[in-house]
């Protein structure tokens, strides 16, 4: 089984389907659609058999597209919407979004918050008890600097499953140092790791060669078993934002890290996340 745990996908469709900011400074936006039908395509292109839709932030803090899509697909989609974690109503809108329109997760992006510990106020202490009782998985977009949050989150939450989105950020050419917090989170059974964004992290070509250190590292710390696997967006919106293709991506754990053996390479592309969403 093939699981791709980390596709955007979008529609511009308002007010249906609004485009806008969810992160303090966000300006990007859209200029075309990326739908859930563009992706399904290229998933049996490329036999993908599930894939984990993720909000993008820039379609609001509104998850309808992503609770539709998984409405209209439940055996290929699984849907992570967005929460602010500003919003003092976020554990009401946690447990409307999972027990209302059908989705299992959400995604947090502490790194856009410099001022503050977002994860950690004391407004979300009820967004956390929320999530713990609904079983959600969690995912986290961040880097070093924000991992002391969540290992306060982990520890208090141990039966929720975390993911580390991007591999935590390394960077090319940096001291392995700095990234030390990212692989000291692994001390958490609760903490799981994904392996994206490699080529967006290198500063070489395929297979980025210069990232093969981090990633050796994240697969000694965190082992194939707590390790899953993300892209980006759906066809051709993945070259359009400087992301490998699909086939690339896939092409990457097949035959671009000698150091993966055939088991961990399965665990990695679907085996895991098999388990942590319950598929089959």
């Amino acid at each position: 089984m093939i699981v791709d745990t980390h596709v955007h996908v979008w529609e511009i469709d308002p007010p249906k389907y609004p485009v806008g900011p969810t992160a303090p400074g966000w300006k990007s936006l859209p200029d075309e659609p990326g739908t859930a039908d563009e992706l399904l395509a290229e998933m049996d292109q490329c036999g993908v058999d599930w894939t984990v839709l993720v909000q993008t932030s820039w379609s609001t803090w509104d998850n309808g597209y992503i609770a539709d899509s998984v409405a209209r697909f439940p055996k290929r989609f699984i849907g992570h919407g967005l929460l602010d974690p500003q919003d003092p109503a976020n554990a009401d809108l946690a447990r409307y979004w999972v027990k209302e329109r059908g989705l299992v997760g959400f995604r947090f992006h502490p790194m856009y918050y410099l001022d503050e510990k977002i994860l950690l106020t004391d407004q979300n202490n009820p967004l956390w008890e929320e999530i713990a009782g609904l079983g959600a998985v969690v995912q986290f977009h961040l880097n070093a600097q924000f991992a002391d949050q969540v290992d306060q989150i982990a520890r208090r939450c141990p039966w929720v499953i975390f993911i580390l989105d991007h591999m935590g950020y390394p960077q090319a050419g940096a001291e392995m140092a700095d990234f030390q917090p990212i692989l000291d989170l692994a001390k958490h059974d609760n903490v799981y790791l994904k392996l994206s964004d490699v080529a967006g992290r290198s500063k070489q070509g395929f297979p980025y060669a210069d990232m093969h250190a981090y990633i050796e590292l994240l697969v000694q710390a965190f082992g194939a078993r707590r390790m899953v696997w993300g892209t980006g967006y759906p066809g051709h919106h993945r070259v359009k934002h400087n992301w490998p293709t699909l086939q690339d991506e896939l092409r990457l754990v097949r035959e671009g890290l000698p150091f993966l053996s055939a088991a961990e390479q399965d665990r990695i592309l679907g085996g895991t996340a098999a388990q942590i969403w319950n598929l089959s």
